[in-house]
């Protein structure tokens, strides 16, 4: 514990904001609130800035310049005016910045950078109860004053187990990342009361389990781990963690505890796989890859990537349905977006052995020899094990085929279809080298390494 105690202090000294950060954060803040208040009378709208997130709470991590400021509507105002006067307002205010951008989530805000911090102007609800709620965002206030009151003293406890997250690569609530958020840390830190004794429980996890703080849920939930949350008893605050990330989280707690090392508490950089080592690495593994790229959709990370997802999935069926047996799988977006697949092969036989029904199958039976017989047939139609077979010419036996025939076919979202339908193209193994990005490079690094 010498060592583990001794450990957490030179991480925390690293990562802990300085007085001087946590002035400059803070004048930022009020001087953006007073700006939306201001505006907002002079406007003649009831409404006021509020900070939420780890910047108000005292959770954050030193370098991580963001911040949160809702815009507070009152409940009765119509969904269209919060949208429009919301980003109104929002626009108003990031003219004084650096630079700013509308994003779209469930519904638009504005992203802009002041004086070195990322700002994120979100107009919302301020209701009374979060069962209330009319957006998703509306509950982040709640979550504000229940973790404030609570949280005092434990500020540092969480920044290092932000950090451990961090250094093993689990943190972060996006549905990108689908790992642990910020929230979820602070609700784990009050649950056990310090990232030790979080590390020590994680290590007896089991999949399904159940952390209700407030014992108040009143839901089932399906997922791996169940953390109600305390000002919604039917939310599960851990639902993006995937059940991967959440067992990596309980190895390396294992892992830290029995042999402790300030190494955990750091990202490895991941270096660009080059042109020969892929080339290397492709050869011994003796099996094949396929990425589809295609321009990636002007959309926010948390609308894209279930999208990639979804089709990645649809795409893997589909190579299984032709008999290209998956291996591998992932997806990566920037500028552009490629759905990556390592097969066992990419080529199969033209020949392929097509099982019909049992023999005691009549009417089945019938129907099977009368559409094989005099047909384009390798054989003809013959019996084994029982039932009728016969071998018949394949419709792809190459997958790059496959996908550039069929992938209009797959189930492709709203906004992937768009850009795939635009425009798509299918590399096979060395013409993947064709993609010169460096981000893609590292990871493709990290699609062998795991």
């Amino acid at each position: 514990m010498n060592d583990i105690h001794t450990i957490r202090n030179s991480v925390l000294s690293r990562i802990k904001p300085t007085e001087a950060e946590r002035s400059r954060l803070k004048a930022l803040a009020e001087s953006i609130i007073a700006r939306i208040n201001a505006l907002g009378e002079a406007e003649g709208l009831n409404i006021k800035g509020e900070l939420v997130g780890s910047s108000a709470r005292g959770t954050w991590i030193s370098g991580e310049h963001d911040l949160d400021i809702f815009i507070m509507f009152q409940p009765d105002v119509e969904r269209k005016e919060l949208e429009e006067k919301g980003l109104y307002i929002a626009k108003k205010i990031a003219k004084d910045s650096q630079s700013f951008e509308e994003r779209y989530a469930e519904h638009p805000y504005i992203h802009a950078v002041f004086d070195g911090f990322e700002v994120d102007l979100v107009p919302a609800f301020k209701v009374e109860r979060a069962s209330e709620i009319k957006s998703a965002v509306d509950r982040t206030p709640f979550h504000n004053i229940y973790v404030a009151s609570i949280i005092k003293g434990l500020e540092d406890e969480v920044l290092v187990l932000k950090q451990f997250l961090k250094g093993i690569g689990v943190y972060g609530s996006e549905l990108k990342t689908q790992g642990f958020s910020g929230y979820l840390v602070e609700l784990l830190i009050i649950n056990y009361g310090s990232c030790v004794k979080v590390l020590e429980a994680a290590c007896d996890w089991k999949s399904g389990i159940t952390i209700d703080i407030e014992k108040h849920g009143t839901l089932v939930h399906k997922d791996p781990i169940i953390v109600v949350d305390p000002t919604d008893p039917a939310r599960n605050v851990a639902a993006a963690l995937s059940l991967d990330n959440m067992c990596i989280f309980m190895d390396r707690a294992c892992e830290f505890l029995e042999n402790p090392d300030e190494a955990y508490f750091s990202a490895k950089a991941s270096e660009p796989l080059d042109d020969k080592s892929f080339n290397k690495l492709l050869k011994s593994r003796g099996t094949s890859l396929l990425a589809i790229e295609f321009a990636a959709p002007d959309v926010v990370e948390d609308v894209l990537f279930p999208q990639l997802y979804k089709v990645r999935e649809s795409i893997h069926e589909m190579f299984e349905r032709y008999d290209f047996h998956v291996y591998n799988k992932s997806v990566w977006a920037e500028k552009s977006a490629v759905l990556l697949f390592e097969l066992e092969s990419s080529k199969l036989p033209h020949v392929k052995r097509h099982v019909g029904p049992q023999v005691w199958s009549k009417e089945h039976a019938v129907a099977f020899k009368s559409k094989y017989t005099d047909s384009d047939t390798f054989s003809n139609v013959f019996i084994r094990d029982g039932r009728f077979m016969v071998e018949i010419p394949r419709k792809y036996d190459r997958a790059k085929k496959l996908v550039e025939s069929e992938i209009l076919n797959c189930a492709l979202g709203k906004h992937l279809a768009l850009s795939i339908r635009k425009e798509f193209h299918v590399l096979e193994d060395e013409e993947i080298l064709s993609i010169r990005d460096e981000e893609f490079r590292k990871f493709l690094r990290k699609f062998f390494e795991k």
